[in-house]
C-alpha cells in the first residue's frame, strides 16, 4: 500500500495549498447563495395551483425558474444575493409580480401563500416545462428519469434498468451495457458490495418506487472509479427534505410478485431526514428444465439427458435511512445507512438418464436438488463537504463508507437410481458456502474552478476489501445414514484486495461551441489470498494508468457532437474468484478462479445528439478492444463430469452502433425507443487450442406513454435481446412486454394496474455450448404472465411558513451539495 499512501500525501498537499488561499468570508464579497420559496393558491377556492411558472428576474434578465408542485409549493435555489422580481403565471390567471431581496442576514425569502386571481395574462417569453423529459442527454451521460414512468410501479430495479437507453437486463437480472456485462453499478454515486457476488439478486431487492433516475455513463471521466470496462450505471434514489413531515405508502399485489414500500421524509431548519422500508415476496411458481449433453469419447457418443419441473420462491426486504445537516453556507455533513436481506429457495425434480458405452454405464435415475440461498448486508456512509467562500464552485469533500455483505448457500442432492447404478460416483451429497465481504473506503475530492471556462478536479481513494468463503462438502454414508465430511473439498478461503487511486481531471470551454474534459487516473491493486487447510498462498500486484478525454462541439442551439476515449479496468468480482465448488448435480459443478487477471479495455466513441422541444435523437458509433477477457468456460472430462469456471480467454474486439429517439405527439402521446447493434469478435488459446468466434448481436426496446385527462396515465413497454455470445456458444435470449395503467384519484391516492406478458403465460429460454468433445443444449420454461394492482397513498403536510433561525445566514436546500449558511 506504499503507492496508495504516497498518492494520498500528494493529494493532501495540493488540497492544503488551495485551502490556505486568502479570501475568507466577508459580508461584501462572499458568494453566499439563497433561495426563494412559497405556495400558490387560487384566490377564490383556496385550492393549490400546480404546474404554474415561477420566473426570477434581475435587471429584466431571467436568472432562474421552476414550476409549482402538486400542492402549489415552489422553491428556487442557488440564487446569488441581491434584489429580484418574481413573476408568477399560469393559464387562466393574471400574472403576479413580487419583489424579493436576498441579503447576507436573510438569504432565504419565503413568500408564504401567494394567491392568484383569474385573468388571461401570462408570460410569453418564458417556457417552463411541467415535468422532466423521461430521457435527458447531457454532456457526460444519459439520464433516465424513472420516477416519471408509470410502468415502473410495483417493479424492482431490474425492471427500471430495462427501460434505460443502452442497457439490457436478462432473466437473472444481469445487466449489460452495449453488449458487455462488465459494468460498474453505483447507488447515489457510490459503489456497493451488494453487487459483488450476485448483481441480479441485488437489483431485485431494490423497489422501483425508490428510484428517482438512472444515469448511463459510457465514457467516464478520470474522477470515476476505473472499474467497469463497458461503463458506469449510477442509480439515484429518491430523497427529499420538506419543511415538516410527509410520506407515502406504495403497495403492489400480483400473481407473481408482491411488494410494499414505506417512505417518510421530515425536515426542520437545516436538518433533513429520509427513511424508506420495503418488503417483497414472490410466491412459489413451477417451471420446467430440459438438459441434453452429448460427448464424443473414443469415437463413441456418451449422452446425458435430464428434464423435470422446478419450484422457486423469493422473499426479502430493503431499508434505508439518511440525514443531512448544514452548519452554515460552507460546512455540511450527511450520513446514510442501508440494510438488506434476500432469500431464495429452489427445488429441482429431475428424471435423468446417462448412457456411457466407453465406461459401460447405463443408468436411469430420479434426483431432487434443494437449494437455499440467503443474502444480507449493510452499508454506512459519512460525507463532509466544505465550500470555499471566495470562489463559487470551489469545494473539498471527504467520505467514509463501511460496507458488508453476507451470502450463505446450501445445496442438498438426493438421487435414486431406477435402472442401473454408478454408486462409486453418485452418493447423496450436500454442500454449503458461508461467505462474507467487508469493505472500508476513504475518499477525498477537490474541485477548483479558475474561472467560468477552466476547472480542475483531483482526488484520492483507498479501498480495503476482506473476503472470506467458508465452504464444506459432505456425502451420505448409506450404511449409517449419516453425512460424512470430505476434507479434500472443505476449507476456508481468505482473500484480501486493496486498491489505492488518485486522479486529476480538467474541464475547458473554448468559446460558446467547444468543450474538453481530459484527465488521468492511477490505480494500484494489491491482492493476497490463502486457504486455511491447504498450504497454497498466492499474491498479485499491478498498477494501471487510465486516461480519458471527451471533446464536444455544439452545432446550433440543439445539436451536439461528441468524441471520446477512455481506458477502463475490470477486476474479477467475488462471484468469479470464489473457489468454492458448487455442486449443481452429480455430473456438473462450478467454481471460481482466484488467479484471474483483470480485464483492460480501450474504447473510442463518436456520438451525436439533437433535442428540439418534443423530439430528440441520440446516436453513437463505438469501437472497444478488451484484453484478458474474462468468460465462463465449460470442460467435460473422460468420466462425464462437467466443470464450469472462469478464465482469461483472450482478446475481444467490438464495433457497434446505438440509436435512441423520443417524440411527443398530440401533446399526450410519447414514443421512445432504441436499438443497439454490435459485433462479438473473440479469440484465444485454451488448452493449447486456438478458439475464435464471431457474431453480430442486437437488442432494442420500444416504449409508448399516454397522458389523458382527469389523472389517467398509461404505458406500454417491449424489450428484446438476442442470444448473448460466448467463446463456446450462446446463452439464452430474453424479451418482455409490460402494460401499465395508473389513475390519480386525488392528491393523496393513486391506483394502477400492471400486466407482464399478457399474451404468453410461460416463456422459454434456450442456450447452446460447444466444446472440443461435447455439445450441450438447455431449455428452461418459467411462468411469466403476471397481473398486479398498485396503490399509492401520500400522507403528512409540508410547512412553508417562515421560521426564525439563530444563524444570520442560512439555507435549507435539498441535498448536501447545494446547502448554504453562515461560516464558522
Amino acid at each position: 500500500m506504499k503507492n496508495t499512501f504516497t498518492l494520498l500525501i500528494i493529494f493532501f498537499s495540493i488540497s492544503s495549498i488551495y485551502a490556505q488561499r486568502p479570501g475568507g468570508y466577508s459580508s461584501g464579497d462572499a458568494q453566499i447563495t439563497g433561495k426563494i420559496s412559497g405556495q400558490l393558491m387560487d384566490s377564490e377556492s383556496n385550492e393549490p395551483i400546480s404546474y404554474a411558472s415561477i420566473v426570477v428576474k434581475k435587471d429584466d434578465k431571467q436568472i432562474n425558474g421552476t414550476i409549482s408542485e402538486d400542492d402549489g409549493s415552489f422553491k428556487i435555489t442557488d440564487l446569488p444575493l441581491g434584489q429580484y422580481k418574481v413573476l408568477i403565471s399560469f393559464i387562466g390567471y393574471e400574472t403576479t409580480t413580487l419583489d424579493a431581496e436576498l441579503t447576507p442576514k436573510n438569504p432565504d425569502v419565503n413568500l408564504q401563500t401567494v394567491k392568484l386571481s383569474g385573468g388571461i395574462k401570462q408570460l410569453d417569453e418564458v417556457v417552463v416545462q411541467g415535468e422532466k423529459e423521461l430521457v435527458e442527454n447531457k454532456i457526460d451521460k444519459i439520464v433516465y428519469n424513472a420516477e416519471n414512468d408509470v410502468a415502473n410501479k410495483g417493479g424492482d430495479a431490474s425492471d427500471v434498468l430495462r427501460r434505460a437507453p443502452l442497457l439490457n437486463v436478462d432473466l437473472e437480472g444481469n445487466v449489460s451495457l452495449r453488449g458487455s456485462q462488465n459494468v460498474r453499478i453505483l447507488v447515489n454515486g457510490k459503489p456497493s458490495s451488494m453487487f459483488a457476488s450476485n448483481p441480479g439478486d441485488a437489483l431485485k431487492s431494490i423497489p422501483a418506487d425508490n428510484i428517482k433516475s438512472v444515469e448511463v455513463i459510457t465514457s467516464p471521466s478520470a474522477k470515476y472509479d476505473g472499474e467497469g470496462t463497458a461503463g458506469i450505471i449510477n442509480i439515484i434514489t429518491k430523497k427529499s427534505a420538506p419543511e415538516g413531515f410527509a410520506g407515502s405508502i406504495d403497495t403492489s399485489i400480483g400473481t407473481q410478485s408482491n411488494r410494499g414500500v414505506l417512505n417518510i421524509n421530515a425536515g426542520k431548519g437545516r436538518l433533513g431526514v429520509n427513511t424508506s422500508a420495503s418488503a417483497f415476496y414472490s410466491p412459489e411458481r413451477e417451471g420446467s428444465f430440459d438438459y441434453y449433453r452429448e460427448d464424443i469419447i473414443e469415437g463413441q457418443s456418451r449422452i446425458l439427458s435430464e428434464k423435470g419441473p422446478n419450484l422457486s420462491n423469493r422473499l426479502g426486504f430493503f431499508g434505508t435511512a439518511s440525514a443531512f445537516y448544514d452548519f452554515n453556507a460552507f460546512h455540511s455533513v450527511s450520513t446514510s445507512f442501508r440494510l438488506r436481506g434476500f432469500s431464495s429457495d429452489r427445488t429441482n425434480k429431475v428424471d435423468g438418464s446417462f448412457e456411457d458405452p466407453v465406461n459401460n454405464i447405463s443408468q436411469q435415475y430420479n434426483r431432487n436438488t434443494i437449494t437455499d440461498n440467503l443474502f444480507s448486508g449493510y452499508e454506512w456512509s459519512l460525507d463532509y463537504i466544505y465550500k470555499f467562500p471566495g470562489t463559487k464552485g470551489q469545494e473539498l469533500s471527504a467520505s467514509y463508507k463501511l460496507d458488508g455483505n453476507i451470502q450463505n448457500q446450501d445445496y442438498l442432492i438426493q438421487q435414486q437410481d431406477t435402472n442401473g447404478s454408478d454408486s462409486n460416483l453418485f452418493q447423496d451429497q450436500r454442500n454449503n458456502n458461508d461467505g462474507t465481504n467487508k469493505e472500508n473506503t476513504v475518499q477525498l475530492d477537490y474541485v477548483h474552478p479558475f474561472n467560468d471556462n477552466i476547472k480542475i478536479e483531483l482526488g484520492g481513494k483507498a479501498i480495503l476489501r476482506d473476503v472470506d468463503s467458508d465452504f464444506q462438502y459432505d456425502t451420505l454414508n448409506t450404511t449409517t445414514g449419516n453425512y460424512n465430511n470430505d476434507p479434500t473439498r472443505t476449507d476456508l478461503f481468505i482473500y484480501n484486495q486493496n486498491v489505492g487511486a488518485g486522479y486529476i481531471s480538467s474541464t475547458f470551454k473554448f468559446g460558446e461551441k467547444y468543450g474538453l474534459n481530459a484527465g488521468v487516473r492511477y490505480e494500484y491493486t494489491e491482492i493476497e489470498g490463502h486457504f486455511k487447510v491447504q498450504d497454497s498462498p498466492f499474491s498479485n500486484n499491478y498498477h494501471n494508468w487510465l486516461p480519458s478525454a471527451t471533446l464536444s462541439r455544439k452545432i446550433g442551439k440543439f445539436n451536439t457532437l461528441k468524441a471520446s476515449y477512455s481506458r477502463r479496468i475490470q477486476r474479477p468480482s467475488m462471484r468469479v474468484i470464489n473457489p468454492y465448488v458448487e455442486i449443481n448435480n452429480n455430473r456438473s459443478q462450478s467454481f471460481g478462479n482466484p488467479s484471474l487477471d483483470p480485464e483492460l479495455t480501450d474504447q473510442y466513441e463518436l456520438s451525436y445528439g439533437m433535442f428540439v422541444k418534443q423530439f430528440s435523437i441520440n446516436t453513437s458509433l463505438f469501437y472497444r478492444k478488451t484484453t484478458q477477457t474474462i468468460e465462463s468456460f465449460l470442460d467435460v472430462n473422460d468420466e462425464g463430469l462437467a466443470t464450469t469456471t472462469y478464465r482469461n480467454i483472450g482478446e475481444n474486439e467490438s464495433f457497434g452502433v446505438n440509436f435512441y429517439s423520443s417524440v411527443t405527439m398530440l401533446k399526450f402521446i410519447t414514443l421512445r425507443g432504441g436499438i443497439n447493434v454490435y459485433t462479438y469478435n473473440t479469440s484465444g488459446i485454451i488448452n493449447d487450442q486456438k478458439l475464435t468466434r464471431k457474431a453480430v448481436v442486437w437488442d432494442g426496446n420500444l416504449n409508448s406513454s399516454f397522458k389523458f385527462n382527469k389523472g389517467w396515465k398509461a404505458d406500454m413497454f417491449g424489450f428484446f435481446r438476442a442470444p448473448r455470445q460466448t467463446l463456446q456458444g450462446t446463452n439464452p435470449s430474453f424479451s418482455i412486454f409490460i402494460v401499465g395503467v395508473n389513475k390519480e384519484i386525488n392528491e393523496k391516492f393513486s391506483l394502477g394496474v400492471r400486466i407482464v406478458e399478457p399474451f404468453f403465460a410461460d416463456k422459454e429460454f434456450g442456450g447452446e455450448l460447444k466444446g472440443e468433445n461435447f455439445i450441450q443444449t438447455t431449455n428452461t420454461s418459467i411462468p411469466f404472465r403476471s397481473f398486479g394492482i398498485n396503490l399509492t397513498y401520500k400522507f403528512g403536510k409540508l410547512d412553508f411558513n417562515q421560521r426564525t433561525r439563530k444563524s444570520k445566514i442560512n439555507n435549507q436546500d435539498q441535498g448536501t451539495d447545494t446547502q448554504q449558511g453562515q461560516e464558522f
